[in-house]
């Protein structure tokens, strides 16, 4: 074993278990580690879906981070072929990828600089010729997030690996029932696309594949919107589930129906919001956002959207 593949191994050993998965990633031999920076407890925004023609749908999260860029000859390589085992390895590591695209169809140029990416020289972004993927995985409870960015120059290959990982703490205090503050982005966008437009998606939901089971959070609109709904009894919304076009309708419309009665749930249960104020319907793949004839648009119609309501 090389000197560098020891020091390696002890500085992995050294590592909180929540982190070490994701710093594990194994890159070809030939690539050149550039930069290794640690922010310390900060937050950043995580993609869950493309730019939509207005923003980049993203959580807000915070956490321990940390971003690596690696550089290597390219080698003939792709991009795809370089970001498939790192994808890989992070499923193998426990993490759940939640948003996966490419160039053109994670919205280019408005994609790529609403990502957190470093840059130039020690990271490069091709516009016509990246791939970026979000994920997440539970670390003691808590989530724990992953994102990759790989795209190439002429001559090279670049990939930035950014984690986000809990905050050791003392012994846990009880939290409010309304769970962490929400980040003001998602507050302001939420309520102003609730209260303008009549709707708005929540955007950081988490569904397993073909479940209607709800990931056991924390989710940031859903404070939000809770928040707002205690705040005046006389606020009401409907949650309407979507799909996308795979699969019968009756059967996608009942799904859909289901994932809308668990963020419900999820409200009134968890959050404490009066069950009176919130409604849950189900319209299966009858209003999609995007085309679903490509893999980033099919993501974006799967996704439960708030409604709101008259006074009641």
């Amino acid at each position: 074993m090389t000197a560098t593949r020891v020091a390696l191994a002890l500085a992995l050993a050294l590592l909180p278990p929540a982190m070490a998965g994701a710093q594990g990633l194994a890159m070809p031999e030939e690539a050149t580690l550039v930069l290794d920076e640690n922010a310390g407890l900060s937050s950043t925004r995580i993609p869950v879906a493309g730019f939509d023609g207005e923003t980049v749908p993203a959580i807000r999260a915070e956490g321990m981070l940390i971003r690596q860029v690696w550089q290597a000859p390219l080698q003939g390589r792709t991009t795809l072929q370089m970001l498939a085992p790192l994808r890989d390895q992070l499923r193998a590591a426990g993490y759940q990828v939640i948003h996966e695209c490419a160039a053109r169809e994670c919205g280019g140029f408005d994609f790529r600089f609403a990502t957190d990416t470093l840059p130039e020289p020690e990271m490069h972004v091709d516009l016509g010729d990246f791939r970026f993927l979000s994920a997440r995985r539970l670390a003691d409870g808590q989530p724990e997030y992953a994102t990759l960015m790989v795209s190439r120059s002429a001559t090279r290959m670049f990939v930035q690996l950014t984690r986000l990982a809990p905050q050791k703490t003392g012994p846990a205090v009880e939290a409010p029932q309304a769970g962490p503050a929400p980040g003001p982005d998602v507050d302001t966008a939420l309520i102003a696309a609730l209260e303008r437009d009549g709707r708005a998606v929540l955007g950081d939901l988490v569904f397993a594949t073909g479940a209607a089971q709800l990931d056991t959070g924390p989710f940031e609109s859903l404070n939000v919107l809770a928040a707002y709904l205690r705040a005046d009894p006389a606020r009401a919304i409907v949650l309407v589930g979507h799909t996308d076009a795979e699969g019968g309708l009756d059967s996608n419309i009942a799904l859909s129906r289901q994932r809308a009665a668990a963020v419900r749930n999820y409200l009134v249960e968890a959050l404490g919001v009066p069950a009176a104020q919130v409604m849950a319907e189900g319209v299966g793949f009858l209003a999609p956002l995007a085309s679903n004839l490509t893999k980033s648009g099919r993501q974006a119609n799967r996704r439960v959207e708030a409604v709101l309501l008259g006074a009641r």
